[in-house]
């Protein structure tokens, strides 16, 4: 008769059953995700802090050009880690253009500069965040610059052989758009650049 294959010991790093006791629903992602309905999240966030997790980061995400369909245009992804066992769950909350969101900085004081910046390069609003101000951008800078739609200021940029990386083109190459990232000017033909030599590496390697 033959003998059953031992059990493989289950990972401690599993958040499946915790994500289950939470109420909470499991995204289908490489990581360990948690979908989490918006008027609870400071809920969970606050259930999380109790079992010893700590807020590690937090980021917003943009789908408007997405090609798969999404529940909402925007999310936010807190990154929430547990520094014992080593734990690791994400939580995923999808909103609307102009959605606000409950802050976490009540719950982890390390929310302060992430939601700041989620708010400046995204434009989600925390609710109940005590200094909601831009931290990356000039203040006079108009817009959320991580938006799909945001208005991009671009320059080509010149290489010394003269090789350029033109911004149009290469933003077309990435999407399938055109072949080819970048172009050639020639400087010699152009009357200039005789005396520049691309770098050689020293005999033997860097020095």
């Amino acid at each position: 008769m033959p003998v059953p294959a031992p059990t493989p010991p289950a990972d401690p790093r599993d958040v499946t059953g915790l994500i289950a006791e939470l109420g909470l629903t499991e995204d289908d992602m490489a990581e360990p995700t948690a979908l989490v309905p918006p008027e609870r999240l400071r809920e969970v966030a606050e259930a999380l802090k109790a079992r010893g997790f700590m807020l590690m980061d937090s980021v917003g995400l943009d789908y408007l050009t997405y090609t798969q369909p999404r529940p909402k245009r925007f999310a936010v992804l807190h990154n929430i880690y547990h520094p014992r066992d080593h734990r690791r769950l994400f939580l995923r909350v999808w909103l609307d253009d102009g959605e606000a969101l409950d802050s976490l900085y009540p719950v982890w004081k390390s929310a302060n500069y992430l939601e700041r910046e989620v708010y400046d390069l995204m434009g989600v609003d925390f609710i109940g965040h005590p200094d909601m101000r831009k931290v990356l951008t000039p203040d006079d800078l108009e817009g959320h610059p991580l938006r799909k739609d945001f208005p991009l200021g671009e320059t080509p940029t010149l290489f010394r052989d003269g090789r350029f990386l033109d911004p149009a083109a290469f933003r077309a190459g990435v999407t399938g758009q055109q072949s080819g990232l970048t172009g050639y000017r020639g400087e010699l033909r152009r009357g200039r650049g005789e005396d520049r030599l691309p770098p050689v590496m020293p005999e033997g390697g860097p020095k």
